[in-house]
C-alpha cells in the first residue's frame, strides 16, 4: 500500500472481529514506530503486546471502554522519559511526548498497511494500567492500541477537512489564495 493511501484511509476502529491477526504483522508495525525523530537520539518509546484475554479484559476495564476487550491484541506505548530530562532538563518532557506522536502515527499507518484495525485509546486510567502491566512508576502509559481486523465498513465517509481551513502563510491566520493547485485535497 501506498503512503498516501494508508495516510487517508487510515480511521479508528472499534468493532473487531474475532479473527486472530498474526502478531508478526503487530511486530513489523512497532519496528516502523523506531525510525521517528528521537530528541538527541535518546529513543524513549516502550511497547507491551498484550494477548492474554484476561488482561486485555482488565485494561478494557480501566478504559471504562468495553469495545478494546473485543480485540484480540492490545499495544500499549509507554515512555520513559528520564534519561532525555537528565541530558537536556525539563523541557525534554515536551519531546518525549513529541517523540510519541511521531512513533505511535508510524505504528499506526503501518497496521493500516498490514490491513489491520485499531484506535487511539487515550482515556485510562494510568495507575490500573501499570499494576496489570506491571509498569514501573517512572514510566508514563502514553495510549493502548487494541488491535484486530475491522468486523463492519463505517456507514459514513471520513471527514475530510479543507486544507484553506489550517494552513497560514508568514504569519498566524495570515491567509493567501493558492494560484497552483498542486496539493490534492
Amino acid at each position: 500500500m501506498e503512503l498516501s493511501k494508508a495516510i487517508k484511509t487510515r480511521r479508528s476502529v472499534r468493532k473487531f472481529s474475532h479473527k486472530t491477526p498474526n502478531w508478526r504483522d503487530i511486530l513489523e508495525a512497532i519496528d516502523a514506530a523506531r525510525f521517528a525523530p528521537m530528541a538527541g537520539g535518546i529513543y524513549t518509546l516502550k511497547f507491551i503486546v498484550v494477548s492474554d484475554r484476561n488482561s486485555i479484559q482488565k485494561l478494557a476495564s480501566a478504559a471504562q471502554q468495553p469495545f478494546v476487550g473485543q480485540a484480540q491484541y492490545v499495544v500499549v506505548v509507554c515512555s520513559k522519559a528520564m534519561r532525555a530530562i537528565d541530558t537536556y532538563g525539563e523541557q525534554a518532557e515536551d519531546w518525549v511526548k513529541q517523540q510519541a506522536g511521531a512513533g505511535i502515527q508510524n505504528f499506526l499507518l503501518k497496521l493500516t498497511e498490514k490491513g489491520l484495525s485499531t484506535t487511539w485509546v487515550g482515556y485510562f486510567v494510568e495507575k490500573i494500567v501499570k499494576v496489570i502491566l506491571n509498569i514501573p512508576e517512572d514510566v508514563n502509559v502514553e495510549a493502548m492500541f487494541p488491535i484486530g481486523y475491522e468486523i463492519e465498513k463505517p456507514k459514513t465517509k471520513k471527514a475530510k477537512i479543507n486544507l484553506d481551513g489550517i494552513l497560514y502563510f508568514e504569519k498566524y491566520d495570515h491567509k493567501r489564495k493558492m494560484k497552483d493547485k498542486y496539493i490534492d485535497v
